[in-house]
């Protein structure tokens, strides 16, 4: 099948036509046409920082709901669009995160900036000092934003399965300057059932069981610990659903069952065996690229011979991808927004929440797909970015089967600042346990809200061991700050800067940050499924008030 030369749509960059599915004209502006129609000059296109600080005025981000068409149903999800009708937000280097967020969901909400640095008070997570704001309501944010690629995702309940999530790209000077046509991928895992449907399959509840255990997910910490104890299944109804109601739900759909032992023969991947390992604890309907599927993909337009740079970001809420270049070869220059010494390859693993920029240098001309492949399975979304004139054939959703995600990329990455070398004032160590049945994770034997915080002083030097004792892979986030990869299993290394990391199954990473923005900071596993019932742990500065 030939799609469509004139379906053009685009996530970020080129003209969408709000997300909908509806064809709308190619836009492709190269920024040097742009900087040399506006006077040739980085100078007369940037102002100073300073001036940008006192002119701008807030932009307005809505968190709303949207009908989203995915593979011929429609599914009534959420969404946050910025004051351009697109998806997120975009920062011209200079600007301040000066934005006025207007809650118009038909509920509660909060917002995280995930991977920017802002006082915690501004986080967007629900500590008991920063509720969840009401619908019709409008909370304003304004801090100076770190450049790079990010994203912002709902930290209330379950919001972020249902879509609340959107691209924050911050430019910086550096990037302008390389002339690069940039697009954005986010991906996504996509359920007609509501959040609440899915924990029930993964704990083996009632779906008002699932809500009331999810719900215990927000508000303070206890110092009181909870060792050994996961969270109990309630026996009274919750408050009520969260999340949309997705049209066509089954509610007697059975839980989705973990991957296991899948044979890895012919993949072309780099052979890492699934024995014993969990994966993919949820059955997706479907996985989308940029809101669309593989069945009716976005086509980015590309100039022959085109520079890019990718700005991937994994946005889904429990599924971990392969980042498949085909034909072409990339360079990753940056991890969750900061940069790295350039790693050429063809095949990039991404997990839940990370980021990566790839610079592509295209071919004369053709169409290159950007292919995202589900770690332990045959099934994958993507982009295809196309030449003038040429030919686009249909991409099947399935393939060989892939493996599991690793730090394979990891340990080849070297940020290019990486931070200042000075001996650790606390080194602390994390066990992730937990498993599938119960359905119930935690770290060093808490589960929250009843935990331990870790108590830091402005100016240490902290680092974490994280130590892996379950057989399902953690990706692992930390509010608030930036941390360095300064270990793999037992291997010193000068690694990349990033907010989130892998830990595989049986691995050991250690990482190390500076204390230096001053608050309460969550920490926890950014598969969804996994802070629900209970992964998550708190990082509080002395001083600050509970």
């Amino acid at each position: 099948m030939i799609f469509d030369h004139n379906r053009l749509h685009d996530y970020g960059v080129q003209t969408r036509n709000g997300g909908n599915g509806g064809a709308v004209p190619p836009l492709v502006i190269s920024r040097r046409a742009l900087l040399g129609g506006i006077g040739g000059t980085l100078a007369t296109v940037m102002l100073s920082a300073k001036a940008r600080a006192a002119g701008s005025a807030a932009k307005r981000l809505t968190a709303e709901t949207r009908v989203l068409e995915v593979n011929g149903r429609p599914a009534r999800v959420f969404g946050l669009t910025g004051p351009d009708g697109r998806p997120g937000l975009r920062l011209t280097a200079g600007d301040r995160f000066r934005v006025d967020l207007a809650n118009e969901t038909g509920e509660r909400t909060l917002v995280h900036w995930h991977g920017q640095l802002p006082p915690w008070m501004q986080d967007g997570f629900p500590w008991s000092q920063t509720p969840p704001f009401p619908n019709g309501t409008v909370e304003s944010y304004d801090y100076a934003p770190i450049s790079g690629t990010y994203w912002m995702h709902s930290h209330h309940g379950m919001q972020e399965q249902s879509l609340l999530t959107a691209p924050l790209v911050v430019d910086d000077v550096a990037t302008l300057r390389e002339d690069r046509q940039d697009i954005v991928l986010m991906l996504h895992d996509f359920t007609f059932r509501t959040p609440d449907e899915v924990l029930a399959g993964l704990t083996g509840t009632s779906v008002a069981d699932a809500h009331s255990v999810a719900q215990r997910t927000e508000g303070a910490g206890s110092d009181e610990g909870g060792k050994g104890q996961p969270p109990a299944m309630p026996t009274m109804a919750g408050e009520g659903r969260r999340g949309m109601a997705m049209p066509g739900m089954s509610m007697s759909k059975p839980p989705d069952p973990p991957m296991k032992g899948m044979s890895m023969k012919g993949t072309g991947m780099a052979g890492i065996g699934m024995a014993g390992m969990d994966l993919n604890d949820v059955q997706y309907d479907a996985f989308l690229a940029n809101d669309r599927t593989l069945a009716d993909p976005e086509i980015v337009r590309v100039d022959r011979g085109g520079r890019v740079r990718l700005r991937i970001i994994n946005g889904a809420s429990s599924s971990q991808f392969w980042i498949d270049l085909g034909n072409l070869t990339g360079r990753v220059v940056a991890t969750d927004g900061h940069a790295v010494q350039p790693v050429p390859g063809k095949l990039f693993p991404i997990a839940m929440a990370q980021r990566l920029d790839i610079l592509v240098d295209l071919p004369a001309a053709g169409t290159f797909p950007i292919l995202a492949r589900l770690e332990g399975s045959v099934r994958q979304t993507g982009i295809i970015l196309a030449t003038a004139g040429a030919p686009i054939s249909r991409i099947a959703d399935d393939t060989e089967a892939a493996p599991p995600i690793d730090n394979s990329l990891e340990t080849r990455l070297a940020a290019a600042e990486p931070l200042p070398a000075r001996p650790a004032d606390i080194v602390h160590t994390i066990a992730l346990g937990g498993a599938m049945k119960p359905y119930a994770w935690s770290m060093n034997g808490e589960y929250w809200p009843h935990i331990t915080p870790l108590m830091l002083n402005k100016g240490q030097r902290i680092e974490i061991e994280l130590v892996n004792r379950s057989m399902m892979a953690h990706p692992m986030h930390l509010h608030g700050h930036v941390f360095q990869i300064v270990a793999i299993d037992g291997r010193a290394l000068h690694g990349a800067v990033r907010d989130t990391v892998l830990v595989s199954p049986s691995g050991r990473v250690r990482i190390a940050f500076d204390a230096d923005n001053p608050g309460r900071w969550a920490f926890h596993c950014h598969n969804l499924y996994h802070t629900e019932t209970g992964m998550m742990t708190e990082f509080r500065y002395h001083g600050i008030a509970v």
